[in-house]
């Protein structure tokens, strides 16, 4: 048995992985998927101090209140820059470090130096970065249950810096990337980054950004080969 501690992705919580977790649990793994201070469940808790590092404080506490080791850690998008954190922190309790559509930091960098711009939208009353549309191939069904849910972001959780202290986690690596995107992708500069490196195992998913929503049964196969 593996337990799973899913990092997820802006504006999102624990409940976009609501498809996901029986999938992972019928084959006899544990799965977390909490939500973030400001998000979800815990968005009254918002305020414009909320950042990357409360955010990975957020996981740290997790992992030790439930005391989890072996852990396949998976970051989906923003997710990444979190579970970056988190894998620096607590190396010697991960099993596998997966980066799902995620972004990979390195020490001082923010996730506006990754994608090389500041926000382009205006955020709401100076500290809420709105939500980014949802993938073309969402369905209806699933726009009607994730739209309501989705919420406004601190916008300091995509400009504060990620500061580090090891090179890498030491633990096997994997990213997955998703290729059936409608525009820019943010993404494929790590997939040209790690498609071929011996360091990193890379799979390339034919889904849209959020395949725990449009493509659950396929994402759990990949997820549950790491285990």
């Amino acid at each position: 048995m593996a337990t799973y501690l899913i990092c997820h992705g802006a504006w999102s919580a624990g409940w976009a992985w609501k498809k996901l977790r029986p999938l992972l649990r019928a084959a006899g793994h544990e799965v977390f998927t909490p939500s973030y201070t400001g998000l979800g469940e815990r968005a009254h808790l918002a305020h414009p101090l909320v950042d990357l590092e409360t955010h990975v404080q957020d996981m740290l506490g997790v992992i030790e209140a439930e005391d989890l080791t072996d852990i396949i850690l998976v970051g989906h998008s923003y997710g990444g820059m979190v579970a970056t954190g988190v894998a620096d922190r607590v190396p010697g309790r991960l099993r596998h470090l997966v980066y799902l559509d995620a972004f990979v930091p390195a020490d001082g960098q923010s996730l506006s130096d990754l994608v090389g711009a500041t926000p382009s939208s205006a955020p709401v009353e100076g500290w809420l970065l709105p939500p980014l549309p949802s993938a073309p191939d969402t369905s209806a069904e699933d726009l009607a249950w994730t739209l309501p849910r989705r919420r406004h972001q601190p916008l300091r959780c995509f400009t504060q810096k990620l500061r580090l202290a090891r090179a890498a986690p030491g633990c096997p690596r994997s990213y997955i990337h998703c290729t059936r995107k409608a525009g820019a992708d943010s993404f494929q500069q790590f997939a040209d980054r790690y498609r071929d490196d011996p360091a990193w195992r890379f799979h390339a998913m034919a889904a849209s950004h959020s395949p725990n929503i449009t493509a659950p049964e396929a994402l759990a196969a990949l997820l549950l080969a790491c285990a």
